[in-house]
């Protein structure tokens, strides 16, 4: 294979990691749907370029995560099929790694959104 053919596959497989992710796994899902109403309520509050880079900045670090947290968990899955604390350990800290992105995200987008949202319902 040529090093053009090699680069183009690399593309193929992360798009075929990205959507295998997204048809399998639930959160993946709730955090799509979560973009998708970003989306469109950044359009509908006419938020600034600068919140704009941000919040897609967010969005990717979120998925990143979920993605990477659901590859851990399949590995460790595949290394340990049977009852162990340490795989469990770090099946949990993955978790909470998504968990405080998530976070983070969520409270950067009431400060973003917030008082926008506030001015338009008072």
């Amino acid at each position: 294979m040529n090093k053009f053919t090699k680069f183009f596959n690399s593309f193929k497989y992360a798009f075929t990691g990205i959507f295998s992710a997204f048809l399998s796994e639930r959160n993946v899902k709730i955090h799509f749907i979560a973009t998708i109403a970003v989306i469109i309520l950044g359009f509908l509050l006419n938020i600034s370029i600068t919140k704009w880079c941000i919040l897609i900045i967010l969005i990717g670090i979120v998925i990143s995560m979920e993605m990477i947290n659901t590859s851990i968990e399949i590995l460790c899955n595949e290394i340990c099929s049977s009852q162990n604390a340490q795989i469990k350990k770090i099946k949990d800290i993955s978790a909470g790694a998504v968990l405080v992105v998530a976070i983070s995200a969520f409270l950067v987008g009431l400060l973003i959104f917030g008082h926008k949202i506030i001015h338009v319902l008072f």
